[in-house]
């Protein structure tokens, strides 16, 4: 009987419960050492400037017009690289948006596109329970392409991994404190619950606000059933209501709020369904992951019917698929392509996201595509990059523009 128990407990077992601790306790010292090394604790993340040419583009002033100002001294000062190109900081951009809206007031909207009177908040639930579809890739870019294009956003990270809140520089484990998350204004409790603008915080980014998320948004999914099977009465609305009501205190401050979901269906992930007026389904075009999005959708509507039952109603502008990581010249992920086009239609982005080294390499160094350097990576490689992201992001503010009666 001693050499049985020897032999299944041999010395230095380690039994998988510990294994697991040491082994999250080994990686994230590592992780943390890492991040120590490329963002010492007093290190902000810093967007890079843009050249005339890029500021002509994003804005649709001239190129002539952005030197005939520089030259007379109206609007912001830009800086000068070595070569003694003007540059301009993303402020500085925006600035001269104002600028260009004050003086052509009939061209307002041209050079500054933020919500009118009557135009509401478009809330866009990037969502899908498949990780590696690239739910925060999308949600990066997509947020940076609406502030570069002169929209003010609201990011939020209701993913406890929480790799949008890294992207733009707010490390989960180390900046981000207890009620600091989204959590902090959808939680039960009365005294504990804060208002949506205390958790919000300014990015590098100019143009989007970030609610930072990590391991405490759980707490959303742990409570909720509590309080359901306590028939406990609750301001701030029932669980599927609250991170509505809770984006109709800062509604007037954006144009359009990023919902970066977790890998999940849980009561976060139907909150962010129910407050979003915009949904977009991420897919990676191989069968597998298309089945796995099948269950999504089969318990996503099966969810959504209880949630009619209860008197929810659902306000959105569009519902779309679009395809990511994409490589078109694999034949089988151009099979799948085909079939979801087949099925959905017009429901599927006809843009799609490449798979991209240039977006890996952004990513190794917590950054997006947008903010690569030129000569960080390879120039057609960048290119090509660059114009498929355009493409699906532009075809996404075609749409908000649309709900909103734009033409």
């Amino acid at each position: 009987m001693a050499l049985r128990n020897q032999q299944q407990e041999p010395t230095g077992f380690e039994d998988a419960a510990s294994k697991i601790v040491r082994h999250a306790d080994l990686l994230s010292t590592q992780l943390q050492a890492l991040r120590a090394r490329m963002y010492p604790p007093k290190a902000q993340k810093a967007l890079r400037h843009f050249l005339t040419n890029e500021v002509s583009k994003l804005t649709s002033i001239p190129d002539s017009t952005l030197k005939l100002l520089s030259n007379e001294g109206r609007g912001p000062v830009p800086g000068r690289l070595e070569n003694n190109h003007r540059a301009y900081t993303l402020t500085q951009i925006n600035e001269l948006r104002a600028l260009m809206a004050e003086q052509k007031p009939a061209e307002a909207l041209r050079f500054l596109p933020h919500r009118r009177p009557g135009e509401h908040l478009q809330v866009l639930a990037i969502a899908n329970f498949k990780g590696g579809s690239a739910k925060t890739t999308t949600s990066v870019h997509l947020a940076q392409y609406l502030a570069l294009h002169g929209f003010r956003v609201l990011a939020i990270d209701l993913d406890p991994q929480a790799s949008l809140s890294a992207m733009f520089g707010a490390q989960p484990e180390v900046d981000v404190h207890a009620n600091e998350t989204i959590y902090a204004a959808i939680r039960y409790g009365e005294g504990e619950r804060r208002p949506m603008r205390d958790i919000i915080r300014k990015t590098y980014f100019d143009g989007i606000d970030l609610i930072p998320g990590n391991l405490e948004v759980m707490e959303y999914e742990h409570e909720t059933p509590r309080i359901l099977a306590q028939r406990v009465e609750s301001s701030g609305g029932i669980f599927f209501e609250r991170l509505r009501l809770a984006l109709a205190e800062v509604e007037s401050d954006y144009d359009v709020v990023i919902l970066d979901t977790p890998p999940s269906l849980g009561f976060l992930t139907l909150g962010a369904i129910y407050a979003s007026t915009g949904m977009i389904i991420t897919v990676h075009p191989a069968m597998l992951d298309v089945a796995s999005m099948s269950q999504f959708l089969l318990m996503m509507g099966d969810l959504m019917q209880v949630l009619n039952e209860s008197g929810a109603t659902l306000n959105q502008d569009f519902f779309k698929y679009l395809v990511t990581r994409h490589n078109p010249n694999d034949q089988p992920q151009s099979q799948v392509v085909a079939m979801l086009r087949h099925l959905f239609g017009e429901d599927v982005f006809v843009p799609t996201a490449f798979e991209s080294t240039a977006i890996e390499a952004a990513g190794l160094a917590k950054r997006s595509l947008y903010e690569l350097e030129v000569g960080q990576v390879g120039r057609d490689t960048h290119r090509r990059a660059r114009e498929a992201l355009d493409g699906v992001n532009e075809a996404i503010v075609d749409l908000i523009k649309k709900s909103w009666g734009r033409t």
